[in-house]
């Protein structure tokens, strides 16, 4: 195998996954409401967004690499139990994305003003007392609330060995959003700690654990699940290093958010140390004067994107990509799955870490 060619597309795993978890979301969601609404009709609304957030176009890795995962271990495709865990797993990241979005302040995901914001405005134009804000905060912690326990009953019935996993997945997300907390106030970008926040956010969370969820479900054991580990943790490290370059340089017509939003909320990611690290001292000095102004001046945003790419960190971090895929993709060659699952996860390695979105 190899990475010559670059999906544009959606790859066949993803599809595959979005198709089985959107048919469960929507019957989910659709009996909730009519559940919820007949004790009061005002809280169809909080379910009306919810229910928009968690089909308005997420990318579905997470199910997506635990059905590869699953099918390339020789798991049936039509296996109700694995369509359940996989749509827990996008139920938990929804819940993740609402509370991440109040946590930064976000006020735009995918295309959308944020759940907390939306809710803010509704709180506004309706003339309540108290504050907009605390209302919509309120709402938006609620609904990805709603979220997790939702992804709760959705895997309740999974084997216990799949459940510890989901735990452990779920205690590492949130090691590494507080890490990114820490950073983002601390506003001194390290190599080290955006690395770690890498391994825990995305490397964990995103790639390697889903995987092993969908390995355990077919019986797969510790030397498999290591096997796994050695394709899964250099691609989630790629996947949040193109993440960092959009949220740095992406078209917001295509990420959803503002160009230049990860620098207004002074994420501490990789890109931005490296620049640091290649910048001389008094450049240096600049760059990190600037960087603390992004918050409020999108002329210092402009500034600093024009340093990033000026010190050369754009460019190694993406060469950095390239070499972490083929790290990647090695593993995967190696591995115990097989052909179906190897081809269905190396589309969608190809596909998520040279995303434009």
């Amino acid at each position: 195998m190899t990475n010559e060619v670059i999906l544009s597309s959606a790859p066949r795993g993803l599809v595959d996954a979005a198709d089985i978890v959107d048919g469960i979301l929507k019957t989910l969601m659709t009996s909730e409401r009519g559940r919820w609404a007949l004790i009061d009709e005002n809280l169809g609304l909080p379910f009306d967004s919810l229910f928009a957030m968690v089909i308005s176009g997420g990318k579905r890795i997470r199910p997506g690499l635990c059905y590869a995962a699953f099918i390339g271990s020789g798991g049936d495709r039509d296996d109700e139990t694995v369509q359940r865990v996989m749509t827990a797993l996008e139920l938990l990241h929804t819940f993740a994305l609402l509370h991440d979005d109040i946590m930064d302040g976000s006020s735009m995901r995918r295309g959308n003003l944020t759940v907390h914001e939306e809710f803010a405005a509704y709180h506004s134009k309706s003339n309540y007392r108290g504050e907009s804000r605390r209302f919509g905060d309120g709402v938006g912690i609620l609904a990805g609330d709603l979220a997790f326990v939702y992804a709760d009953i959705m895997i309740e019935e999974a084997p216990i060995e799949v459940r510890k996993i989901y735990s452990e997945l779920r205690l590492e997300v949130n090691i590494g959003q507080y890490l990114d907390l820490l950073g983002t106030a601390r506003c001194e970008p390290t190599v080290d700690m955006a690395r770690k926040i890498n391994i825990y956010k995305s490397g964990k969370y995103t790639i390697e654990r889903p995987m092993h969820v969908g390995a355990v479900l077919c019986g797969k054991g510790q030397e498999e699940l290591d096997q796994l580990s050695d394709f899964g943790l250099p691609l989630g490290e790629a996947f949040q290093l193109q993440d960092d370059i959009l949220g740095v340089f992406g078209d917001d017509s295509l990420t959803g958010k503002p160009v230049g939003d990860d620098l207004r909320e002074g994420k501490p990611t990789e890109l931005v140390a490296e620049a640091i690290n290649l910048l001389n001292g008094k450049e240096r000095v600049k760059f990190a004067e600037l960087f603390r102004q992004c918050q409020d001046s999108t002329d210092a945003i402009a500034e600093v994107m024009a340093m990033i790419e000026h010190s050369g960190a754009r460019s190694r971090i993406e060469q950095r990509i390239d070499l972490l895929i083929k790290q990647s993709l090695r593993a995967l060659d190696n591995s115990y799955l097989n052909d179906e699952g190897k081809e269905l996860l190396h589309e969608i390695a190809l596909y998520i870490a040279h995303r434009q979105k």
